[in-house]
């Protein structure tokens, strides 16, 4: 069990104390090494878990280097850039379950909770593994409460528990992440938490 002190003294705000914890409670989450690994991984994700929605406000060069077959052209791009939800609903559209883009699937469900969770059938799937209806509900995913549990599911649906008892970093940054990004901080707040937490 973490403590709001614990929290506070990883910089993490002490609200997620109870969602952190009814999370390591349900999805199995429940050793030191297990738990500090959750919290290095998804507090890269979540800046910090202050971060519970993706931040698209991009520039048109940023747009065109991500995204090149969406944005194949500077005059493209600057039709979108610095226009978050007009963004998220181009990028989106027509994947990942979502509709077109006028239909605003992009944006309801753009990267949401703790681990980014993106488009209409992540958010299906989470919802039914959580019993809540987070498609007509997507702006659960990004409250402590919900956006903690989301990442619990995602956590043990991917079988992070054993990457993290094998202290195989990089495998767990990868199945988070989908490469090495943030990896050294990923694992510098993983070894504060588990000094923190263990003490």
């Amino acid at each position: 069990m973490i403590t709001s002190e614990q929290l506070i003294e990883l910089k993490i705000d002490p609200v997620w104390t109870i969602p952190l914890n009814d999370t390591f409670d349900r999805w199995g989450i429940s050793t030191l090494e297990e738990q500090a690994c959750f919290i290095g991984q998804f507090s890269y994700e979540s800046n910090h878990f202050k971060d519970l929605s993706e931040n698209l406000n991009y520039r048109p060069e940023t747009l065109m280097k991500l995204w090149p077959k969406r944005f194949p052209s500077m005059d493209e791009a600057l039709k979108y850039a610095h226009q978050p939800e007009k963004i998220a609903n181009h990028i989106y559209s027509n994947r990942m379950g979502n509709r077109d883009e006028a239909s605003g699937d992009g944006w309801r469900f753009r990267g949401s909770a703790i681990c980014q969770l993106t488009g209409h059938d992540n958010f299906y799937h989470a919802g039914q593994a959580l019993g809540i209806d987070l498609v007509h509900n997507p702006d659960l995913a990004r409250t402590p409460k919900y956006a903690a549990q989301i990442g619990g599911w995602y956590w043990k649906t991917h079988k992070c528990n054993e990457a993290a008892q094998a202290k195989n970093y990089n495998k767990l940054t990868e199945i988070i992440n989908g490469g090495l990004f943030g990896a050294e901080q990923r694992i510098a707040v993983m070894h504060q938490c588990e000094r923190i937490c263990g003490a």
